[in-house]
């Protein structure tokens, strides 16, 4: 707990935490320390830095006004989205094993990846295109992929996965959790642009995925089920990342 404090105050000394995100931050490193070890530590602190300095770095460049994110700064809700799917899985798996590692790895690699796309993904001098059927859509719209976004994916799936080989000294974790990430990234691309609730600022004239736009405004509901947030829709897809991770476990060890 005293090393997840110090590593969350670390964040929300730079920016990249809220006071509720530190906290939550604190709940989900000392459960993965307690699961994973200080492998499963060195993970999670692949995915936090690695993530937070992407995205910090692409907001400065990205095109004003096309995409209705929280900020920079995860909350708790962010926070519990990207790392709790790996916190339970963690304990669930038993403490200090290999599959623990294992499905904090995989289940990081899907948050990774989705930071990454979507921060990458904003540079991209092409429109995105929806995964199911192709459609150019504007940037930041959720379901929307680029191919600048798909290979910015892979390196944030890329960079946990290699943490967990180096720390664990077994390579198939790097291609494991590499594949897995993706794959998570594309089922967040899918629900997120066919369930994740919709919703339009007659205000400011512009598609939000938030009841109240970033103006302060309430927002009007246009689709998907209401309830389906953004964060809720990272935590489904990192969730169901760890449980193709434990299905695979058999093939990998």
């Amino acid at each position: 707990m005293l090393a997840s404090g110090v590593v969350a105050g670390l964040g929300w000394r730079a920016g990249a935490l809220s006071t509720g995100g530190g906290i939550a931050g604190v709940l989900i490193g000392t459960l993965i320390l307690l699961g994973a070890g200080w492998q499963g530590g060195a993970v999670l602190a692949a995915f936090f830095v690695s993530s937070s300095l992407v995205s910090r770095i692409t907001s400065r460049r990205s095109p004003a006004g096309v995409l209705d994110a929280k900020g920079n700064r995860r909350d708790a809700w962010q926070v519990l989205a990207n790392g709790g799917a790996a916190a339970a899985a963690a304990v669930i798996a038993g403490p200090q094993s290999l599959l623990s590692i294992w499905l904090v790895s995989a289940s990081l690699a899907a948050a990774a990846a989705d930071t990454w796309a979507t921060s990458i993904g904003l540079l991209s001098p092409t429109p995105p295109r929806l995964l199911w059927n192709n459609r150019p859509v504007p940037a930041g719209t959720s379901g929307g992929v680029t191919m600048a976004g798909i290979a910015g994916g892979l390196v944030g799936a890329g960079i946990v996965g290699l943490t967990a080989a180096l720390v664990t000294g077994r390579s198939r974790l790097a291609l494991g959790a590499m594949l897995v990430g993706f794959a998570g990234m594309l089922m967040d691309s899918l629900l997120g642009g066919t369930l994740q609730g919709r919703f339009y600022c007659v205000h400011c004239g512009q598609d939000s995925e938030w009841k109240r736009h970033r103006c302060g405004c309430k927002t009007e509901f246009r689709g998907g089920l209401a309830w389906l947030n953004n964060d809720a829709v990272n935590g489904l897809a990192t969730t169901l990342a760890a449980l193709l991770a434990w299905a695979l476990w058999y093939q990998l060890d």
